[in-house]
This record gives C-alpha cells, sequence and structure tokens, in this order.
C-alpha cells in the first residue's frame, strides 16, 4: 500500500534511507553521499515543503518510500528508495506513479548518478529522458532526468 507518509514515519523512512542507499555508496565505493548523511531535521523540512509517500507491507512496515516538492511548475522528486530485500518486484515504478500522481499535469524533474543504471533503466522505462549531466568530480557525473 502506498499512502503519504506521516510525521511519525519519519524516523523509520530515514532508518529505511541508510538501509536502502548502500548499494549507491558501493557504486562509488564511499559511504561520503549526501543520503547516508542526512539529518531527520533535513527530512522534516522536507516533509514540511512537500509530499513524502510511503510503501508498506502487510505488517505495516514500511518498505519504501519516495519524497517531491514543487517549484514554478516542476516537481522535484527524490529518494526514490525501496528496501533491498523487496527489489525487483516493481515497486520502485509503483512509488514513482503514485508520486507524480499527487502532481499530475506538471513537469518531473529527477537526478541520478552515471553509475546507478539500474535507476537510469526505470526512469527510462517510466518516460523520463537525460536532458542535462553535470560532474562533480573525476569519479561522480549527474544526470539530470525529465518527463
Amino acid at each position: 500500500m502506498i499512502v503519504r507518509a506521516e510525521y511519525e514515519d519519519l524516523e523509520e523512512i530515514l532508518d529505511l534511507q541508510y538501509l536502502a542507499y548502500q548499494s549507491e555508496a558501493e557504486l562509488f565505493g564511499s559511504k561520503d553521499i549526501p543520503p547516508l548523511k542526512q539529518k531527520i531535521d533535513a527530512v522534516i523540512e522536507e516533509f514540511n515543503n512537500g509530499i513524502i509517500l510511503k510503501m508498506t507491507d502487510d505488517n505495516n512496515t514500511i518498505i519504501g518510500s519516495v519524497r517531491a516538492n514543487e517549484k514554478n511548475g516542476t516537481v522535484y522528486i527524490g529518494k526514490l528508495m525501496v528496501h533491498p530485500e523487496h527489489r525487483h518486484k516493481g515497486y520502485g515504478s509503483r512509488l514513482l506513479a503514485a508520486i507524480e500522481g499527487c502532481y499530475p499535469n506538471r513537469r518531473y524533474e529527477l537526478f541520478t548518478s552515471t553509475k546507478s543504471v539500474d535507476n537510469i533503466r526505470l526512469y527510462r522505462k517510466m518516460g523520463y529522458t537525460i536532458f542535462d549531466r553535470k560532474p562533480v568530480d573525476d569519479e561522480l557525473i549527474f544526470v539530470f532526468m525529465e518527463k
């Protein structure tokens, strides 16, 4: 089930974030990535300024989440995550479609790393196209995608 997260869910979502982004950290050989350094106050700010959705299993445990906020007609989507034990079941696609449904008929934008080939594949499948690339350093290049 996918529903809007409540304030009481934010700690559990942050715990999921720390777990889910371990695979991204492995791609870079470093745990020094923003999702693994984010603190609860930043999640609360995102909650207050946008929408955070949660996906729960039959035990009401949060197994997925995504966030978005809108500025000037563009919806910025971020922190799409699925618990590692629940990946490759279509949950990422369902979460992405659900957050888009919260902001119908808008332009959507998100970004990921060029090393995150599974993410890029998912976003392309969902209709996103690359419109920009920004190198962060010699190892890290972000691709910005829109729909």
